[in-house]
């Protein structure tokens, strides 16, 4: 299958019209249930919002959130929860290098990251607040401007889906450039989100990325999502023998042996370079969401928002969705 048509096959499936309505619905009809309440996103923020007090639930409420005098009035430890502030507007970090084009599974990761984004998007526009991106191709990035509504929003989505991703003739831009640039650009506080397969480039240090530095300075002044796309063929290599392979990056091919030392030695590597990341992305202080191509995408955003509303303090009932 070309290259072409690829594109025309991925624009099919989440083009702007019924693809992207049929996401839209995907996503609003599985995450409404959890993600009631008309200012709540992914992400619950500390808030400014006073809630009401209820009963504190050992091992499932934040401590911090103890409301002293309605516990001294009752006799009974009360919690009071926060309401998360409302977002006006909304800035991802898509990564379009040529890595993300790859996938063995049911989506190639670019279609999963443009899922990704469809919904934090959609949670958003709903509400009237503005979504904008910052697009990381190998050429260097390009900016699409926050707007409201669903029609730019699947613009959005089709240009992530439809750009073109040729390995840079160069030396291509760095995923650190790029969070540097999305700080610089958009100081105003408020949710960023980070779509990338968080892949190194030769060179890095593959304990500190250099993308780590300025994710950090990002979360000191934002709510940051980090969402890692994964493939399942970049965790483990199957047992086929000889074959070519080709560096997405830079086009590069070389031969290799896929035997049983060759495969060990991948595997290893691989659970190492993700154990890395999440240890970076825990360091820099960002939430981190791990979507994987060959898995239902929507119930690990369910189980993750979950996870946050708990860790929260937020008692949450979303019937058919375990966390």
């Amino acid at each position: 299958m070309t290259g072409g048509d690829d594109e025309r096959r991925r624009a099919r499936r989440l083009a702007p019209g019924p693809g992207l309505r049929r996401l839209h619905l995907a996503v609003t009809r599985r995450l409404d249930g959890l993600l009631n309440g008309e200012h709540l996103g992914l992400l619950p923020g500390p808030g400014t919002e006073l809630a009401e007090a209820r009963l504190y639930q050992a091992g499932e409420d934040d401590v911090r959130h103890m409301d002293w005098a309605v516990t001294a009035r009752t006799t009974n430890p009360h919690v009071r929860d926060l309401v998360a502030d409302h977002e006006l507007e909304a800035w991802a970090l898509v990564d379009l290098t040529p890595s993300m084009d790859f996938g063995t599974a049911h989506l190639t990761k670019r279609d999963l990251a443009a899922a990704a984004l469809a919904a934090v998007g959609f949670l958003t526009v709903r509400l009237g607040d503005r979504v904008g991106a910052y697009l990381h191709t190998p050429a260097g990035l390009r900016r699409q401007p926050a707007r409201t509504g669903r029609p730019a929003l699947y613009a959005l989505l089709h240009t992530i889906l439809t750009t073109p991703i040729q390995p840079a003739p160069t030396a291509p831009a760095t995923l650190g450039a790029a969070l540097t640039a999305l700080a610089s650009g958009q100081t105003r506080r408020g949710l960023r989100v980070v779509i990338s397969d968080f892949l190194p480039q030769p060179g890095d240090d593959p304990e500190h990325p250099p993308w780590e530095r300025p994710l950090r300075r990002l979360t000191a002044r934002h709510q940051v999502l980090a969402v890692e796309i994964i493939d399942p063929r970049e965790l483990d290599l199957p047992d086929i023998g000889l074959l070519d392979m080709t560096d997405p990056e830079t086009g590069a091919t070389h031969e290799i042996v896929l035997d049983r030392r060759t495969r060990q030695k991948y595997a290893r590597a691989a659970a190492a370079h993700r154990a890395a990341t999440r240890a970076a992305l825990r360091r820099a202080g960002a939430h981190h969401l791990v979507l994987r191509t060959d898995r239902d995408w929507i119930a690990d955003i369910a189980r993750f928002a979950l996870r946050q509303r708990r860790a929260a303090g937020r008692a949450i009932a979303a019937p058919g969705v375990r966390a």
